[in-house]
């Protein structure tokens, strides 16, 4: 029963992306100030804690093998989550270095395409 609530959820989560990437696309092509991008990163919690409640559903339902593909990325996203305030606040140079834009965009593929693959998962296992 959790298939169908798993697949809207994750469709909104998955858009949900889609626009916070645009908008960041956006903020740094305009030059922001640093709060503002601040104010962006903060937008990455409910990320966060959205898989968390996936997980917490999945371990509820006892659907080991969907908890098990989805713990490498829960641990991924608590591994990643800044515990310093310093890291919260970002250079816009700094977030458009090669390298750094790099690494995020690749990031970003991976999560979708783990996300995209999940959503026909949910929908039709």
């Amino acid at each position: 029963a959790t298939g169908p609530l798993a697949s809207s959820l994750l469709l909104f989560y998955v858009l949900f992306q889609l626009v916070l990437a645009g908008l960041l696309c956006v903020l740094c092509s305009t030059g922001s100030s640093r709060t503002a991008l601040c104010s962006v990163f903060q937008l990455v919690l409910p990320e966060y804690s959205i898989h968390g409640l996936f997980c917490i559903m999945f371990l509820c339902a006892q659907e080991w093998l969907t908890v098990g593909l989805n713990i490498p990325l829960l641990f991924y996203n608590t591994w990643r989550y800044p515990t310093d305030t310093k890291e919260l606040l970002y250079d816009p140079a700094s977030v458009m270095n090669g390298d750094t834009l790099k690494f995020c965009l690749k990031e970003a593929w991976c999560k979708l395409s783990f996300f995209v693959l999940s959503f026909f998962y949910y929908l039709y296992w």
